[in-house]
């Protein structure tokens, strides 16, 4: 029997006043639906940009989502959502000058036993991990993934380049934003782990010790809190939200 777990969690870390990350999991029958949000801007504007798509995010999706809805149409209604919080987050921020530049990163999944489609705006990610590997679904909207890309700079270079944190994209900051889409067909009954993280986890763990602990044979909840002490470790000098889903087989009978 396949069994659908998930947990999440989300820390404050050590040196940041306030937590502006937000994480949601919600169920629909056998399908599952998770969130992960890291706020951007100036006092609680960051907070108060990833608590508003969070927010608008589940509702937008919640007002079209019917049981029967095939892939496409999820694709359409998860672009569609992410744009929905854009045009709320932008709006609040042009409407009040303390809100300004405000704006927020957006990791959404969508968990079906067929698929998994997985809509992206900024350097929130998402992993799979299946048969033993472990890969990075999203592609960071950041400068320096644009600049390697380019060839400007090295993988290496990356990780110490003082614009290593600059997105080129966020959720509120431009009228209209583009999510980039990514969709998994599922073997039938395929055993996998999905993680939504902010970059308070894959800015300071590498993704070899994040599959690591995504594979060893604990709970939903005690990777989450084991995600959270690896960054916590690394000096929690951010804040730290994950978000993740298993399917499992359940061999008794």
């Amino acid at each position: 029997m396949v069994q659908l777990t998930s947990a999440s969690q989300t820390h404050i870390g050590y040196v940041r006043d306030e937590n502006q990350d937000r994480v949601g999991i919600r169920q629909y029958g056998e399908n599952l639906l998770l969130i992960v949000c890291d706020g951007m801007g100036g006092e609680r504007s960051g907070s108060k940009a990833s608590s508003m798509a969070t927010d608008v995010f589940f509702e937008h999706f919640e007002e079209s989502y019917t049981e029967d809805m095939d892939a496409y149409s999820i694709r359409s209604l998860l672009l569609s959502s992410v744009s929905a919080a854009n045009s709320v987050v932008y709006t609040t921020a042009r409407m009040d000058y303390q809100n300004f530049g405000m704006g927020t990163t957006c990791v959404a999944a969508f968990v079906a036993p067929e698929y998994v489609a997985v809509a992206n705006v900024g350097d929130s990610r998402a992993y799979f991990l299946t048969g033993g590997r472990m890969e990075q679904v999203t592609t960071d909207h950041t400068v320096v993934h644009m600049l390697m890309e380019k060839g400007e700079i090295t993988e290496e270079e990356m990780e110490t380049h003082p614009q290593r944190h600059m997105l080129m994209k966020a959720v509120g900051v431009e009228r209209t934003v583009c999510p980039d889409f990514f969709r998994i067909d599922l073997e039938k009954d395929q055993a996998f782990r999905l993680l939504l993280c902010s970059d308070g986890l894959s800015g300071f763990c590498s993704d070899a010790e994040i599959e690591t602990i995504l594979k060893e044979d604990l709970s939903d909840e005690e990777t989450a809190q084991k995600l959270i002490d690896a960054a916590l470790e690394k000096g929690g000098r951010d804040n730290i939200s994950v978000a993740l889903a298993t399917v499992s087989h359940n061999t008794e009978e």
